[in-house]
């Protein structure tokens, strides 16, 4: 176990001496406190854009295209995947642009969006349309709550059903729920985007394959690894207790690449909250997640979770568990607690419960 330590996840600081660059970007963004998704978008505008656009070129053959590849998988995984995903996520919660340029917060779902595979429009109706209204519970057709959450078996059952079935549920779902705008901005971005894979398959089908196709493969995956581990840890008792469904990691390096994504508690308690806002967010209201027997790990992040879970290594997990208002007397009492909250909850039982 460990003790609360103060946080080194990153906050709000103030530019003393903005540069000229700043200067003109701040003139479109919303919020100053946004400037570095700025500089990403450009960063990966000015990057990507360009290698994936020469993968198309029918004179680059042979090693040299695979050379180019190798560049682009590079950038696109190692560099920007992460940052790219969480600033994507961010920019659902709060816009990027001011009112008067709205159009151009189209660029980042639309434009950059699909080289790293989110369809257009799909990851705002899924996450901003149906995650966080149903917040896990069982009208959340991504909900990790029927699963069991240290078992590689429900997992890949999960990443199947996601695959298969993600699509056509949360069509189903926008349809049940009478959110017939969503749904037609949900199917015109996924129509859009097959047909546009499709017709450049007969353009340059490697290409089309490492910029379009791979791409959604390995986001999926990512998304729901991602969502796997912020929700593993369930409360059967209070499954849509914010406190008791999701997951708070600290003072990892994730959190600085990746927007302090790590605060996933806080995140659903208040979705628009700006990302550089949680780590004060948390300290202000610790007392409320020692009260509600909250899980937070501090040096992970939720690959380590994910990881951790899938080897069962709850040594590990409990090594880096947060001792909130001295719950636990020592480490068997916190793998105790993280082993109830990973089993998989009955269906009857939930419905008992709600009766």
């Amino acid at each position: 176990m460990k003790h609360l330590t103060a946080t080194t996840d990153p906050e709000y600081t103030a530019v003393e001496n903005p540069s000229s660059l700043d200067v003109f970007l701040l003139k479109y963004i919303q919020d100053k406190r946004d400037l570095p998704f700025a500089y990403l978008t450009l960063n990966i505008s000015l990057t990507l854009l360009p290698l994936a656009a020469l993968l198309f070129v029918p004179a680059l053959t042979g090693w040299a295209w695979w050379a180019v590849l190798a560049v682009y998988l590079f950038l696109s995984n190692a560099r920007f995947k992460g940052p790219f995903g969480l600033m994507l996520h961010c920019t659902c919660h709060r816009i990027l642009f001011k009112q008067k340029y709205s159009f151009m917060n189209k660029y980042i779902p639309w434009v950059i969006g699909p080289l790293f595979g989110q369809t257009p429009e799909s990851y705002f109706t899924h996450h901003m349309g149906m995650h966080h209204p149903e917040n896990n519970l069982p009208d959340d057709q991504s909900s990790t709550m029927f699963y069991q959450r240290d078992s590689w078996r429900s997992f890949l059952r999960y990443l199947g059903d996601f695959f298969l079935l993600g699509i056509p549920k949360l069509v189903l779902y926008f349809s049940r729920k009478q959110k017939s705008t969503l749904r037609a901005r949900l199917l015109r971005g996924e129509l859009l985007y097959i047909a546009v894979t499709f017709g450049l398959c007969f353009v340059n089908l490697p290409a089309t394959l490492a910029v379009f196709v791979l791409p959604v493969i390995l986001s999926r995956v990512v998304m729901m690894l991602g969502n796997w581990s912020q929700h593993s840890f369930i409360d059967a008792n209070t499954p849509d207790n914010c406190y008791t469904n999701s997951v708070t990691c600290i003072n990892t390096t994730y959190n600085h690449k990746c927007w302090n994504d790590g605060y996933h508690i806080s995140h659903h308690l208040k979705p628009a909250l700006h990302w550089t806002e949680h780590p004060k967010s948390f300290r202000q209201n610790v007392d409320q997640y020692a009260q509600n027997a909250a899980i937070v790990f501090d040096g992970i992040h939720f690959l380590h979770v994910f990881v951790y879970l899938m080897t069962k290594r709850y040594d590990l997990l409990a090594k880096h568990f947060v001792n909130l208002g001295e719950r636990y007397q020592n480490d068997a009492e916190v793998i105790e607690l993280l082993k109830s909250r990973t089993q998989r909850i009955q269906r009857p039982a939930l419905l008992a419960q709600a009766a």
